[in-house]
């Protein structure tokens, strides 16, 4: 939302990182403004987004015991108190990666956490 681009299909000319990667790049070379979409960056408080990315980036952390609960989320949302230090995220697929694998019937996960998908159906 802040960024303007889904992470499936995302693009970028000079990587083939998906959008998390990207944004941890950006996050890590101290330009997260960057990821803004000029619309929300014209409309909207400047503190108040860079808040929200620092916030999403400490959602994905490699580690789920290092990512914030929901009811955390809401409270930093929430408030002006400092936050901690992002760790670097879970690793994700990069296209390159992807298209490497994509011959290979092994299923793999795209990120460490174990998760399972359900689709509900009525009887």
């Amino acid at each position: 939302m802040i960024s303007g681009k889904k992470n499936r299909g995302f693009n970028h000319l000079n990587h083939s990182l998906n959008l998390i990667e990207h944004a941890w790049r950006l996050w890590k070379g101290g330009r997260p403004s960057e990821l803004i979409d000029s619309f929300v960056k014209e409309s909207c408080n400047l503190s108040e987004i860079l808040r929200c990315i620092h916030i999403s980036v400490l959602c994905v952390q490699k580690h789920p015991k290092d990512r914030p609960s929901m009811s955390s989320v809401v409270l930093m949302l929430g408030s002006e108190t400092a936050l901690e230090q992002p760790k670097k995220p879970g690793s994700f697929f990069s296209k390159k990666s992807l298209e490497t694998n994509s011959s290979s019937n092994t299923p793999e996960s795209s990120s460490t956490n174990e998760l399972s998908l359900s689709v509900l159906e009525p009887r």
